[in-house]
């Protein structure tokens, strides 16, 4: 068939029973198109479109048919037949035709509600493969407050467990300690390090993002994880904001729909992201998807996450934000413009801004960890301020840590997640 995707055996099979003709145009061609870059696919996004349609073709005809029966009437109302839809075809004019169509709320609202019948099934099939799952997301030193005014949107979720750090200790070593059981020097191996030579089924399960290479510096051997860094993206940063400039500049383009199409195609290699070209989309995609992720080293982190959360499904993953500078003012076509070469005003340091912003992000991306099957009841999460007697511990109630009272030393919170992920 032309224009067939090359996908799994199994995605195959079902393509080859009829599952994408027996199902409503609007539906099926969506989705269709979401694996005609199967290579591009995380395994996480593999597994759940085999699931999904292995799900519909096993079960009942019948109650597919009910299903599926209020979209089938939409789409009669909205007037789609193949002239305007044509079968395995969903591009910017489809999208188009549904932004025009008087009938595009209730459209919406019927997708909404046919997940809303086969996302629980799914995630039931998800829970009973859960395993064990952890998340440290790390504040900087600089920030201008204390624990006590850390977390506070999510310290109801958890417990604050107190610190027992030794007077005088250098604060470039807390985050070893966290993360390795030792002090810099010592060049043991990190936590993310050791799950991804010993438990890790794939490429992608263990992330390291950051703003800076704290992180990094930690990092021995980065072969089997995924580590991404704002700072060390600046050359690709600088390449890829060039690049939309020029078509910016050049071409004709209409619209924010026809500029992200154009953007799609862009396809730019770099050692800075490695050799990896669904880790090279994966970082293209958050760089012009995301709203500043260009410009702000945090908002980078935080969307990079989320993207990794939906996509990926790391089991071990690992987000340091850092200090964000003050925003300068830019036009919508600065956005893709390096700010220090555009901008006389000189780059300055915003802590208290730093602070505001990481007090949402912190919890956006509790949400979004939770908003999935994966983490529920099987992730701790570590809420770190590099430097502080305090962290927050969000998990299951029968974890150490949020279950037990006392001090703890870093090395200790090391040793306690480190049996958490079965590293021991």
């Amino acid at each position: 068939m032309p224009g067939q995707p090359e996908v799994s055996p199994l995605l195959q099979a079902l393509i080859d029973r009829g599952i994408f003709d027996r199902l409503p145009v609007s539906f099926s061609t969506f989705f269709f198109e979401q694996v005609k870059e199967w290579e591009l696919l995380f395994p996480a996004e593999k597994n759940y479109f085999e699931r999904l349609f292995g799900l519909i073709d096993r079960s009942d005809p019948k109650a597919v048919q009910e299903l599926f029966a209020p979209l089938r009437g939409v789409e009669r109302k909205m007037g789609v037949n193949e002239k305007v839809w044509p079968k395995r075809q969903f591009t910017l004019d489809q999208v188009d035709f549904l932004n025009r169509s008087a009938h595009y709320p209730e459209w919406r609202n019927v997708i909404a509600n046919i997940f809303s019948q086969i996302d629980p099934l799914l995630d039931a099939e998800t829970a009973k493969a859960g395993h064990s799952r952890l998340v440290i997301i790390v504040s900087p030193a600089e920030l201008p407050v204390g624990p006590d005014r850390m977390w506070t949107r999510l310290k109801d979720k958890g417990k604050m467990v107190s610190l027992d750090l030794a007077e005088g200790d250098d604060v470039r070593d807390y985050l070893p300690q966290l993360l390795t059981g030792g002090r810099r020097n010592d060049g043991s191996k990190t936590l993310v390090e050791l799950y991804a030579e010993s438990k890790a089924k794939s490429l992608y399960d263990t992330w390291l993002i950051e703003a800076n290479d704290a992180l990094s510096t930690l990092v021995r051997r980065s072969s089997g994880l995924v580590q991404l860094s704002y700072d060390n993206l600046e050359v690709y940063r600088t390449r890829l904001m060039a690049e939309v400039r020029k078509i910016l500049e050049t071409e004709d383009v209409r619209g924010p729909r026809q500029l992200g199409a154009k953007l799609k195609q862009l396809r730019m290699v770099s050692k800075d992201i490695g050799s990896d070209p669904l880790l090279a989309e994966f970082v293209r995609s958050v760089l012009l998807s995301g709203n500043g992720t260009l410009l702000i080293n945090n908002t980078f982190v935080e969307w990079a996450t989320v993207q990794a959360v939906r996509r990926a499904r790391p089991c071990l993953a690992v987000i340091h934000f850092g200090i964000r500078n003050k925003i300068k003012p830019f036009s919508s076509l600065l956005i893709y413009t390096d700010q220090k070469s555009s901008n006389p005003i000189p780059d300055q340091m915003d802590s208290l801004g730093s602070y505001v912003d990481l007090e949402v992000f912190n919890y956006y991306l509790w949400q979004e960890f939770e908003k999935h099957a994966e983490y529920r009841l099987n992730t701790v999460y570590l809420f770190v301020g590099v430097g502080m007697d305090e962290i927050l511990v969000i998990g299951p109630p029968d974890h150490s840590l949020a279950a037990s009272g006392g001090r703890f030393k870093l090395t200790e919170i090391y040793d306690q997640t480190k049996k958490w992920m079965n590293l021991v």
